[in-house]
């Protein structure tokens, strides 16, 4: 999960795949960075993102802020963007190592092929964060959905 600064929309997407993940007893490994350069490396998620989360009984308060750096590419079989500018971004960084296979937009998939953005609520109040939690929260419901049956089939077809 990648946004620009990792503290608002991707540690909420960390948190909220995460726990699904754990719920179905996937034993996915669920990260997140940004891809701004470390400006917030080593910071907590912002605070709005931490009581959002909190209201939905997520604690995201231990999460640590990290760059995107191209070897995700080689650690991560699915990299999400928050935003089509976050995914531009990711090929920049990337360069050689970004595979096109690998990385969408995080809302293609509730809409598919839309290239709809998470919009960024660092600028905004408490709803819009609010607002951003329930679209990525519906975003990882279709992710587990997806990449669940997948795994179950391959397990039965093994």
């Amino acid at each position: 999960m990648v946004c620009l600064g990792n503290i608002c929309r991707s540690p909420l997407a960390e948190g909220i795949l995460e726990q699904k993940a754990k719920t179905e007893g996937l034993p996915w490994m669920v990260d997140s960075a940004g891809t701004n350069n470390g400006y917030h490396v080593g910071e907590a998620p912002h605070q709005l993102s931490q009581k959002v989360a909190m209201q939905h009984d997520l604690d995201i308060s231990t999460q640590c802020a990290r760059a995107f750096v191209p070897e995700d590419f080689d650690r991560f079989d699915k990299i999400y963007a928050m935003s089509s500018d976050i995914l531009t971004d990711m090929k920049r960084i990337a360069k050689r190592k970004f595979d096109a296979a690998k990385a969408d937009l995080l809302l293609n998939e509730l809409f598919p092929g839309e290239n709809r953005d998470v919009p960024d609520p660092w600028f905004g109040e408490e709803p819009g964060y609010h607002i951003v939690f329930d679209m990525i929260d519906k975003a990882c419901d279709k992710i587990i959905q997806r990449y669940s049956k997948a795994a179950a089939s391959h397990k039965q077809s093994s």
